[in-house]
């Protein structure tokens, strides 16, 4: 890719984003680098997608891989840069996750565990009107809410918003009276009080 300074644009967001994502070519960073250091926006994004981007380095590539459609838009995209033809799309052989109710209300989609962190990342659901069960976070626990309202403590969270919990930090309350589904990385040893 050639980055071109200027108004933040589609070009600046894709160099930001390949460039969070380590997947520029080592000819290719300086010249994102460059493209950051002289883009307030470009750099607000980069700090915008940092959280999201840390929590995935512990993922499988497995779990990371895109769908067969956004693979082959990738490829075509990517073939059209280069001039040689896309590949085609990897098959896919993990099973798909299943949803599982540990508790009335609280449904949960485990992605991936890693047994040597104890952590494990999933998406959570709580029904409408579910009260998650007051707990101590054993280690960081970072919550992406992705649809609904979620309430912690006093504080509302709204779609897109971003909380991260030290370890030792309890939750006395955590509910949604609208139902909510975020994405969560948390430890595997947190304890239910």
């Amino acid at each position: 890719m050639n980055f071109k300074p200027g108004p933040h644009n589609q070009e600046h967001q894709d160099a930001v984003f390949l460039y969070m994502l380590q997947a520029l070519d080592s000819s290719e960073i300086p010249a994102a680098e460059a493209l950051i250091a002289a883009c307030a926006s470009c750099q607000e994004e980069v700090e915008a997608v940092r959280p999201v981007v840390g929590s995935l380095v512990s993922w499988p590539t497995d779990v990371l891989r895109p769908t067969t459609s956004l693979w082959d838009k990738l490829a075509t995209r990517i073939a059209e840069d280069s001039g040689k033809p896309p590949m085609l799309s990897p098959p896919r052989t993990a099973p798909k996750a299943e949803w599982e109710e540990p508790l009335p209300g609280i449904s949960v989609k485990i992605l991936a565990t890693d047994s040597e962190k104890n952590q494990v990342s999933m998406l959570v659901r709580l029904a409408p009107g579910t009260d998650y069960p007051p707990h101590r976070h054993s280690g960081v626990e970072e919550l992406h809410l992705l649809q609904g309202e979620l309430m912690i403590g006093e504080k509302t969270f709204y779609p897109g918003d971003y909380v991260r919990a030290e370890a030792g930090s309890v939750d006395h309350r955590v509910w949604s009276e609208t139902g909510c589904t975020c994405f969560l990385v948390t430890s595997t040893e947190d304890e239910i009080l």
